[in-house]
């Protein structure tokens, strides 16, 4: 069974959302490490190295997700975890921004996918279950 870390990074308490996410990824067969809201970068990677995870996902509602989010990848392969799946989705960015654009800078981050605004987690399972290699 694969495992996948979620939570909501920052000083976010969308925890409804969260909530959300894990009863699907739960329901669709995946093993779910959930550090809640609030969480750390490094609560993310701890929680994917102590699982043995292949994927972070990684939620943010509040518009501070991109300042939250740099630096994730390199910390994820200082932790010996460099290759591991980075999902980032939800209200991610200050204000009304091109989408394209934002989704550009986060790949650049190192993020494998990056999901806009109102993005139903049923929608992502299918890039799930294609990235995780099943």
């Amino acid at each position: 069974m694969k495992t996948i870390v979620i939570g909501v990074i920052g000083a976010d308490v969308h925890a409804v959302g969260n909530k959300i996410i894990e009863y699907v990824l739960k329901n669709a067969g995946y093993n779910v490490v959930n550090v809640g809201v609030l969480s750390t970068q490094e609560d993310f990677i701890n929680a994917a190295v102590e699982s043995n995870a292949q994927m972070i996902l990684v939620s943010s509602l509040y518009g501070q997700g991109e300042i939250d989010c740099r630096g994730l990848r390199e910390k994820c392969v200082e932790a010996g975890i460099g290759d591991i799946i980075l999902y980032v989705g939800g209200n991610i960015v200050v204000g009304k921004q091109d989408f394209k654009e934002v989704e550009k800078r986060f790949k650049a981050m190192g993020f494998n996918r990056v999901f806009p605004p109102g993005t139903n987690i049923e929608e992502d399972l299918p890039f799930i279950k294609q990235d995780l290699g099943e």
